[in-house]
């Protein structure tokens, strides 16, 4: 078996889940209806960095809403799915538009609904409070959890693997 960290040397894509991941998985509801997620900013550093040094990233979830759409393309992420009912599909879609196989991409997610995309990836990954169930399929759990940088946490750790983390355009946002 090939080690993870060896394994982040061929990535090429992120595909993340949004609540749970990109957020704590806690919501709050406003009388209008529209739910206000938490996201950390140092997450959105690393996925516009990423971009930037030509990594391909998608969100994939079951989640909605209109400021969080507007968020992730002012980030530069241009494959974006939500209301999602069955992931795998988006993900093969992803796939197909980006020209890209399963072991270059990494997936982090956080519950059942991640688990089918989990299982193709080549580095299926987590937040630390992710269920059991993930946790166990997943190469790599990060010491962060769900909204407290995890993704800047893979992201990271990936440009550092690839020489690409720490140069010159990376202190511009």
């Amino acid at each position: 078996m090939v080690n993870f960290k060896a394994q982040l040397k061929e990535i090429k894509a992120f595909v993340f889940d949004m609540d749970g991941v990109l957020t704590d998985g806690t919501m709050l509801v406003m009388p209008d209806g529209e739910m206000l997620r938490r996201m950390h900013f140092r997450d959105g550093y690393a996925m516009q960095l990423a971009i930037k040094k030509g990594f391909k990233i998608a969100i994939i979830s079951g989640g909605r809403a209109a400021g969080v759409t507007e968020r992730f393309e002012k980030l530069g992420v241009s494959h974006i799915y939500l209301a999602v009912s069955e992931k795998i599909e988006k993900y093969e879609e992803f796939l197909k538009l980006t020209e890209l196989n399963d072991n270059q991409v990494i997936y982090m997610g956080d519950d059942i609904p991640d688990y089918q995309v989990m299982k193709r990836v080549g580095v299926p990954t987590c937040p630390s409070d992710a269920s059991e169930e993930i946790k166990q399929i997943s190469k790599y759990v990060s010491n962060k959890k769900g909204g407290e940088g995890c993704v800047r946490d893979i992201i990271e750790q990936t440009m550092k693997m690839q020489g690409s983390w720490m140069t010159d355009d990376s202190f511009v946002w």
